[in-house]
C-alpha cells in the first residue's frame, strides 16, 4: 500500500513579485516605447502574476545601441576584471536561489524540486565555470588572444527560463560580449530578477540588457543592424525563420532546437535503474524538454517485463502543486502548450496505437495533462514523428542493435538519445553510430557546465557549454 503524502508547500512568501515590470535596458528598468504590457501567467493557477512590459522595435533598438556602447570597454577588460563580475553573479544566485526556485516554479509551473535540485545549481554552476574561462581564452583551442564578437542577441525559451539564460548569457560576457536579450512571453520574471542581480553585482550598464515580448520582438532583434551574433533555443519552425532571415548578413548564429530523443533499452539492462531513467527522461519538466527521451526503444524479449515495471512507477508518480515538495508533475506551461499536446496525443490513439496513463485527478484549474505511454506505435505515427514537448511517451520495439540504430536515427531530429545495457561495449559501438548531439549510459538528462550541448539535423547547429561553448562568442 503506498503511503500517503501530507502536503509540503514551499512558502511564496520568499519571492516578492511586483505589480509590474518595464523593460531593462542600460542598467534601468523603463517602460515601453509605446506603453504596452502584457500579463504573464501561472499556469498551475491561472493566476496573473505581473503585468510585463511589451518590447517594441523602438525598444530593441535601444538595447542595442546601449549594448553597442558598453562593448567598447567591457571588452576592452582584462579578463580577470570580467571573471570578477561573473563569479558575484554566480554567488548572489546562490545566495537568492530559494526566492528564485520559487519564482520560476510560480512562473512557468515545473515542481519545486526541480527548480530548487537541478535548475538553480547548474545556473550558478555554468556562471562559475565560464567565469574561470574568462582570463584563459588564449588556451582556449581557438588561438592567440581571441576577440568578442560585439552585441549577442539572443532569445531563449519557456521550458528552462533561468537556466537557458545563464547557458546563452555566462559564455558571452566571459568572452567580451555585451548581450540584448528576449525571454519567452509567458515566463519573462526570472530574466527580469536576474536583471536586478546584474544591479547588485555592479554590471556596468548597458553589459546585459533585458527586453520582454511576444515573437514580434524577438524578431526585431534577431534582423537588427545592430547584432554581431544571433543565439536561439526552441522550436524548429522559429529556427528556421531565425536561419533565412540572418542569411546574407554576417551575423554568427547558433541554433539549438527541437528533438525527439530515442531511449535505448537492451535485454541485458537493470530494469528497475532503466525504468528511473525512462521516469526522468520523458517527464522531467512535464516532458518540456528539448532533448526528452520521447520515444523508448525496448529489445522484445523485455517488452512485457519493461511496460509492467514502467506502469507500476508511473502509478506512483505525483500530479498537482508545483509549489509542493513532494510533486512529481507540475503544470503544463501554457494554454496553448497544452492544446498541442492534447491533439497530438488523439492522432496517436486516431492511428491506432494504445493509449494508457494511471489514475490521476487533474486540478479543476491551471493547464494540467496526465504522464501517458503509447504502445502498438509505427515509426509511421505522428507521435513517434513530431515533437510533442508534453508528458506523453511512445513504445517502439526492436530485435538487434542494428535495428535499434536504425530506428533511433530514423527522425528529423538529432539532439539526445540513451542506451541502457551492461555491456561497455555494446554501448560504445552503439553511441557511436547514433546521429545525436548528446549520448548518455545507463542514465538520462544529466548535465554539466562542462560538457557540450547540441544537435545535428533539425535539432540545429552549434554547441553550448564546455569549451566548444565559447566559440560561439568568439571572432575565430
Amino acid at each position: 500500500m503506498a503511503f500517503e503524502y501530507a502536503p509540503a508547500p514551499e512558502s511564496r512568501a520568499v519571492v516578492d513579485i511586483a505589480p509590474s515590470y518595464g523593460l531593462f535596458i542600460d542598467g534601468e528598468f523603463r517602460d515601453a516605447s509605446d506603453g504596452k504590457v502584457f500579463k504573464t501567467l501561472s499556469p498551475s493557477s491561472e493566476e496573473v502574476l505581473s503585468e510585463v512590459a511589451q518590447g517594441s522595435a523602438e525598444d530593441v533598438d535601444a538595447a542595442v545601441k546601449a549594448a553597442r556602447k558598453a562593448f567598447e570597454k567591457w571588452s576592452a577588460l582584462p579578463g580577470a576584471e570580467r571573471a570578477k563580475y561573473l563569479f558575484r553573479i554566480a554567488r548572489i544566485i546562490q545566495e537568492r536561489s530559494r526566492e528564485l526556485a520559487v519564482l520560476e516554479t510560480l512562473d512557468n509551473g515545473k515542481p519545486i524540486r526541480e527548480t530548487r535540485d537541478a535548475d538553480l545549481p547548474l545556473v550558478a554552476a555554468h556562471f562559475f565555470y565560464y567565469a574561470g574561462w574568462a582570463d584563459k581564452l588564449d588556451h582556449a583551442g581557438y588561438g592567440p588572444n581571441p576577440k568578442a564578437l560585439g552585441v549577442a542577441g539572443q532569445v531563449i525559451p519557456w521550458n528552462f527560463p533561468l537556466l537557458m539564460l545563464a547557458w546563452k548569457i555566462a559564455p558571452a560576457l566571459a568572452t567580451g560580449n555585451t548581450v540584448v536579450l528576449k525571454p519567452a512571453e509567458t515566463t519573462p520574471l526570472s530574466a527580469l530578477f536576474f536583471a536586478d542581480i546584474c544591479r547588485q553585482a555592479g554590471l556596468p550598464k548597458g553589459v546585459v540588457n533585458i527586453v520582454t515580448g511576444d515573437g514580434t520582438t524577438g524578431a526585431a532583434l534577431v534582423e537588427h543592424p545592430g547584432v554581431d551574433k544571433v543565439a536561439f533555443t526552441g522550436s524548429t519552425a522559429v529556427g528556421k525563420a531565425i536561419a533565412r532571415s540572418v542569411a546574407g548578413t554576417d551575423k554568427k548564429l547558433t541554433l539549438e532546437l527541437g528533438g525527439k530523443g530515442a531511449n535505448i533499452v537492451f535485454d541485458d539492462a537493470p530494469i528497475d535503474q532503466a525504468v528511473e531513467g525512462i521516469v526522468n527522461g520523458i517527464f522531467f519538466n512535464q516532458g518540456q524538454v528539448c532533448c526528452a527521451g520521447s520515444r523508448l526503444l525496448v529489445q522484445e524479449s523485455i517488452q512485457d517485463e519493461l511496460l509492467d515495471a514502467l506502469k507500476r512507477r508511473l502509478s506512483t508518480l505525483r500530479l498537482g502543486d508545483p509549489l509542493d515538495k513532494n510533486t512529481d508533475i507540475g503544470a503544463i506551461n501554457s494554454a496553448e502548450q497544452l492544446a498541442r499536446i492534447k491533439a497530438l496525443a488523439d492522432s496517436g490513439e486516431a492511428e491506432g496505437a494504445e493509449r494508457w496513463a494511471p489514475a490521476c485527478e487533474l486540478p479543476s484549474a491551471g493547464y494540467w495533462f496526465a504522464p501517458t505511454l503509447f504502445t502498438n506505435v509505427t515509426q509511421a505515427h505522428r507521435i513517434a514523428r513530431e515533437e510533442i514537448f508534453g508528458p506523453v511517451l511512445s513504445v517502439l520495439t526492436f530485435r538487434t542493435p542494428a535495428e535499434a540504430v536504425a530506428k533511433a536515427n530514423n527522425s528529423q531530429y538529432g539532439l539526445s538519445a540513451g542506451i541502457w545495457t551492461e555491456k561497455g561495449s555494446r554501448i560504445l559501438s552503439v553511441a557511436n553510430s547514433l546521429r545525436a548531439g548528446v549520448v548518455w549510459a545507463n542514465t538520462f538528462n544529466k548535465f554539466d557546465p562542462t560538457s557540450p550541448f547540441g544537435g545535428y539535423k533539425e535539432s540545429g547547429f552549434g554547441r553550448e557549454g564546455g569549451r566548444h561553448g565559447l566559440e560561439a562568442y568568439l571572432d575565430v
